[in-house]
């Protein structure tokens, strides 16, 4: 096999991940839809078209673009298991996370099938703890009630998002394992940062139009990264120190 067509074939860890995903997509959506339509014919309560347009062109306006912006941010990172990714949900702020981390401990890269397979099982264990988790706290919410209720306690969880967002911003500045490095990859985000931050303190950034303003800032992004790589501002180099994980097991 040649080395321009082995740079375009998947390999078949990532073919059958892709394809076992593409079924368990239209598998969800399927279920999704299933649910309200078996439950409006049972009870004949199916709303009219102009009353479901009404109430869902809100949500669509807000989540189309959100949704949009997601898919060609995440995908490029997570690889084949995107899938799995959007399927359990909670993406940016535990499942990235999670699999970023798992991928630089592993020192592997993403887009390659060993980080897919990496990022694949760290969702998975991620979303069985989230389960756990989750029926734990049903369990246990009536005998924590007390706990729960403390001003210190109701005042801490207002920052959980933003210490999750925390660790997150931290993975962004540690140094890549795998077999490539980023440097100056914080030039990059500058500008994009600036007009977020410009735009939300001229209150333009509003909730409703966030994944607008995500879709709009996605290509200045990608253009600025272009321009400083050109500009070798931001470089993309070989790892030295780099051995393949099936090379540390072989030894």
């Amino acid at each position: 096999m040649s080395k321009d067509k082995k740079a375009y074939t998947l390999d078949p860890f990532q073919e059958w991940s892709h394809r076992f995903g593409r079924i368990c997509m239209i598998l969800f959506f399927l279920y999704m839809l299933a649910i309200p339509l078996i439950m409006g014919a049972v009870y004949h309560a199916f709303p009219s078209a102009s009353l479901l347009l009404t109430a869902c062109s809100g949500v669509c306006v807000l989540f189309i673009p959100v949704g949009i912006a997601e898919t060609i941010s995440y995908t490029p990172i997570l690889g084949s298991s995107t899938y799995l990714g959007f399927l359990t949900g909670n993406i940016m702020n535990l499942k990235m996370p999670c699999a970023k981390n798992a991928m630089n401990l592993a020192e592997v890269d993403q887009g390659t099938p060993e980080g897919d397979a990496v990022a694949a099982m760290a969702i998975s264990a991620s979303s069985m703890l989230t389960v756990i988790i989750i029926a734990l706290g049903v369990l246990l919410i009536v005998p924590l009630q007390p706990i729960l209720t403390i001003p210190a306690v109701q005042t801490a969880t207002n920052y959980v998002v933003p210490a999750l967002f925390g660790t997150f911003l931290l993975g962004f500045f540690s140094k890549e394992r795998g077999e490539y490095q980023i440097h100056g990859k914080l030039k990059g985000a500058a500008i994009p940062f600036i007009l977020g931050c410009v735009l939300t303190i001229m209150n333009i950034m509003v909730s409703s139009l966030q994944g607008v303003f995500i879709l709009l800032l996605l290509p200045v992004t990608i253009l600025c990264n272009w321009l400083m790589f050109k500009k070798k501002w931001v470089t993309v180099e070989k790892n030295p120190d780099y051995v393949p994980m099936f090379q540390k097991n072989a030894k």
